[in-house]
């Protein structure tokens, strides 16, 4: 089978001792008849060199029965097939002079954690450079890597760091002449890139407080044990950017029994990739481990959630486990949708490696591979229902799973501001706009990190945790971490603490409008509805945006969400609660943006006039449900001036908020956001940090 990008690869059938089956003549990625599907039980080792692709893979076995009409594969499958172990073409599109890489090399790129962009503001032409994005289970960075992604940033990429939804960097744009520079010199400085992105599982998110307890650092060590268990074998990262030169880490003996075992048949015998084999998964997977009440890491949102279950005296004794989470989706594809995992059973301690491998060999055997658009776990949870999947995924894992333990209620934690490590220590949370390292900010956290040789914990919330701190290192860090506008949680607007957005525009080639970009006016503007309906500054809700639907930022798990649909256009999407384990619903479609407050004042002042205590503004919207709230808007003819009010915490008197508001509006601002930043600039220039604790 030939492609379109001139790759050739011929496929023996090592059963026949003549071997004459062979993959041909493939043109525009649509099979011919001849053609083999090698998508179940095709195990191949590596017999070619890189710079020889068209030399034979031979293969081990071969699907017991070839069905009579081969089934449909999408395009990366037939890519992911004939590249070794996802190295050609990709080993020699890097090393041409085009600015960009072709199709195949471009969805081979993305297993190595690295996507090809394009700068969208631009017209008459396309500027190509990559995002690179790190692997860092449960949000862990060494002093050392910190500082180099830092170095990195300036010397390659735009200047600034962005920290991701799932506790890692992302480092925007690379050129590809220097790809190979930057990934040797991450690989060398202790980290990787390596199942970032791509068909593999993906970064294994963790409760990014590094507290002394022994439930956190068991999640910790179970999330990192789940990393190297799911991290492929093959050597083609290495192969590819340090020249076959694999950097050796030790892994936990548990690691590699669990790995090798073979005994329930979840295993390509002989393979480079004994669980992904030649064709990985079908699409991406993602894991996170937790602690009771601790849902820092949304853990319903994942392929795999796991939950420690501890005993009366704190000892871990094994696991809840939850499938089928996920947020991607398609507009105006109802067959496409977000979903939130479900339970699945408990495992004692030591089965947690077998039993999250058991269920990664049933997506593998089963989730589709002819549609990517339901190629996620959740689509099969969702076709065959949890005790089918239940029951099959038993026979990988070869015992029962046990009833899920009762656990208590989940809390959304954001761990920001200064705490106790529970070993002598402190740890401080800090809030980033949307995890955009930069400026002040970025010079302010490297003098800090690096004079006081301090590690680094990133958060599912695109926040950041500085590490090993010593109590007599307190005051000096606040100071230099104000004067770099990285204040404690009480200078912050709340509404600003928990919202998140993707990048969107101008490098996401799939972005539809802006989410980063326009989130700051964004919320400036619910913050003014907050005042004008009469809501306390301090009260606030989780308000997510993302540029298009696949649901980076997660805004189906959102209080408010808004998901780009058009230009300057977004679906609202309410029902989200602020403890992440209520799925959002489509309120509004095809919304302009200039017209938000159409929508939102009115439900904003019902919940403040018709809320029950200390409900949410999520709970709210769900107990009214859509019919009532759509009322509110359609019947909507503005605030009644009975209930115009001031906020008078932060003003002592009506006429000192009419001159701030006045002094406000010349700068195309409210008395409120005017105000926080008199606060924010005097708090800054107070040297000594007296007024920080």
């Amino acid at each position: 089978m030939t492609t379109s990008f001139g790759a050739a690869i011929n496929i023996a059938v090592a059963d026949d001792p003549n071997p004459k089956l062979q993959i041909h003549n493939f043109s525009g990625l649509k099979s011919t008849s001849n053609s083999l599907l090698l998508s179940r039980r095709l195990h191949v080792f590596q017999s070619f060199s890189p710079s020889n692709p068209s030399s034979i893979v031979r293969a081990v076995s071969t699907p017991a029965k070839p069905a009579a009409v081969e089934p449909k594969r999408s395009k990366v499958e037939i890519f992911k097939e004939q590249s070794n172990f996802i190295r050609y073409p990709l080993n020699e599109e890097i090393l041409n002079d085009a600015p960009n890489i072709n199709e195949a090399a471009t969805q081979l790129i993305k297993f190595h954690g690295s996507y090809m962009q394009y700068d969208r503001d631009e017209r008459g032409g396309r500027s190509y450079s990559f995002m690179l994005r790190t692997k860092n289970p449960g949000g862990e960075v060494p002093n050392r890597l910190y500082l180099v992604m830092d170095d990195l940033a300036d010397q390659f990429g735009i200047g600034t760091l962005r920290l991701t939804t799932r506790q890692t960097f992302q480092l925007h744009g690379v050129l590809k002449k220097n790809l190979k520079t930057v990934m040797s010199t991450i690989i060398k400085n202790m980290g990787s890139t390596l199942g970032a992105c791509g068909d593999l599982n993906r970064n294994v998110l963790a409760p990014a407080a590094p507290f002394a307890k022994k439930d956190y650092m068991f999640a910790k060590q179970t999330a990192d044990n789940i990393a190297a268990l799911l991290t492929p074998q093959s050597g083609f990262y290495y192969d590819v950017w340090v020249d076959g030169e694999k950097v050796m880490t030790a892994e936990p003996p548990e690691v590699v029994k669990a790995r090798n075992d073979n005994s329930h048949g979840t295993n390509f015998p002989d393979s480079p990739e004994p669980i992904y084999g030649t064709q990985f998964l079908p699409r991406k997977f993602k894991i996170a481990v937790t602690v009771p009440t601790d849902n820092s890491v949304d853990i319903f949102t994942n392929d795999i959630g796991v939950v420690v279950v501890s005993n009366e005296d704190g000892e871990p004794q094994g696991f809840n486990i939850y499938v089928g989470g996920g947020m991607g989706r398609t507009h105006r594809m109802e067959t496409t949708f977000p979903r939130l995992a479900e339970p699945l059973g408990y495992v004692p301690k030591e089965d947690i490696l077998y039993a999250v491998k058991a269920i990664v060999v049933t997506q593998r055997e089963n989730g589709r591979r002819d549609d990517r658009r339901y190629s996620r776990l959740k689509y099969l949870l969702s076709s065959w229902g949890i005790e089918k999947f239940r029951s099959v995924t038993e026979q990988y894992y070869g015992k029962k799973f046990q009833p899920c333990r009762e656990l208590p209620e989940w809390e959304f934690k954001s761990y920001l501001g200064w705490h106790e490590a529970g070993d002598g220590s402190l740890f401080c949370g800090l809030h980033v706009d949307n995890g955009r390292v930069k400026g002040a900010m970025k010079k302010a956290l490297r003098e800090v990190i690096e004079k006081y040789n301090l590690n680094v914990r990133l958060t599912p919330n695109q926040n950041i945790i500085l590490c090993n701190i010593r109590q007599a290192w307190k005051r000096p860090i606040t100071t230099v971490l104000a004067q770099g506008g990285l204040l404690q949680p009480r200078y912050v607007d709340p509404l600003n603490l928990t919202a998140m957005a993707c990048p969107a525009f101008p490098l996401c080639p799939l972005a539809i409008t802006e989410a980063e970009r326009g989130i700051p006016d964004i919320l400036k503007r619910v913050r003014a509805i907050f005042e004008r309906v009469g809501l306390k500054y301090s009260e606030s809700v989780v308000i997510r945006i993302t540029g298009c639907p696949n649901g980076c930022a997660r805004p189906y798990m959102a209080e408010l969400g808004l998901v780009g649909d058009g230009p300057n256009s977004y679906q609202i999407w309410l029902g989200g609660t602020p403890n992440q384990t209520s799925l959002a619903k489509t309120f509004k479609d095809k919304l302009k943006v200039q017209d938000l407050e159409k929508v939102l004042e009115p439900l904003f002042f019902h919940w403040r006039r018709k809320r029950q205590s200390k409900e949410s503004f999520g709970d709210f919207t769900n107990r009214m449900g859509f019919e009532k709230l759509g009322e509110f808007v359609e019947k909507w003819e503005g605030i009644p001036e009975s209930s115009s009010r001031y906020n008078l915490k932060l003003f002592a008197d009506r006429e000192t908020y009419e001159a701030m508001d006045a002094l406000a509006s010349i700068q195309d601002k409210n008395a409120h956001q005017l105000a926080i930043e008199v606060v924010r600039n005097y708090v800054a220039s107070q040297q000594n940090g007296k007024s920080m604790d």
